[in-house]
């Protein structure tokens, strides 16, 4: 057998397989041709989903390597810490969200027993539970910038009701 015939072999071998593992899961309708009929019958006798079908997940092999999550649906940030961040400056009025990008626009409020007006953004830029997952960017009224102290204080506050929150939904 010459080298020229055995590479030859191998390379059919291999389309083949590779052939067979892109099968589209036709079921028991006599694969993807359904010779003597018609092909409104072949898809009313398919039982398995249709190709090309959104609905369809893991048709082939390869589909499982694919990311097929539509990043217009997707939402990438943390959800206890979204909800955290609502209920810790829930006495500021919401002005804007945007749970696609994570970006939580809130108006001037006074917290309870405070005396100082502030308004305040959130930034949740990561799925992960963790601290450098959150941003909080305040602003007091007429003042501007607030203590780096005070940011901290709010952002420890909403970091740990989130994990408050992962406890309560773990213990469902």
């Amino acid at each position: 057998m010459t080298l020229h015939r055995l590479m030859r072999m191998t390379l059919m071998l291999g389309a083949v397989t590779a052939l067979a593992g892109c099968g589209g899961g036709f079921g028991s309708t006599g694969g993807l041709f359904n010779w003597g009929s018609a092909p409104e019958a072949a898809a009313a006798t398919n039982s398995g989903p249709a190709l090309g079908d959104p609905d369809a997940q893991g048709e082939t092999v390869w589909d499982l390597f694919t990311n097929s999550a539509d990043p217009n649906v997707t939402v990438n940030v943390n959800k206890y810490i979204w909800n955290a961040s609502l209920d810790i400056l829930s006495f500021l009025p919401v002005e804007s969200v945007d749970p696609f990008t994570g970006v939580i626009v809130m108006g001037y409020g006074t917290p309870p027993g405070g005396g100082r007006s502030y308004r305040a953004t959130v930034y949740v830029q990561d799925p992960a539970l963790d601290a450098r997952s959150l941003n909080v960017a305040l602003q007091a009224r007429g003042g501007g910038a607030v203590s780096v102290e005070t940011s901290r204080a709010i952002e420890d506050a909403i970091l740990t009701r989130a994990r408050q929150l992962r406890v309560q939904d773990s213990r469902l």
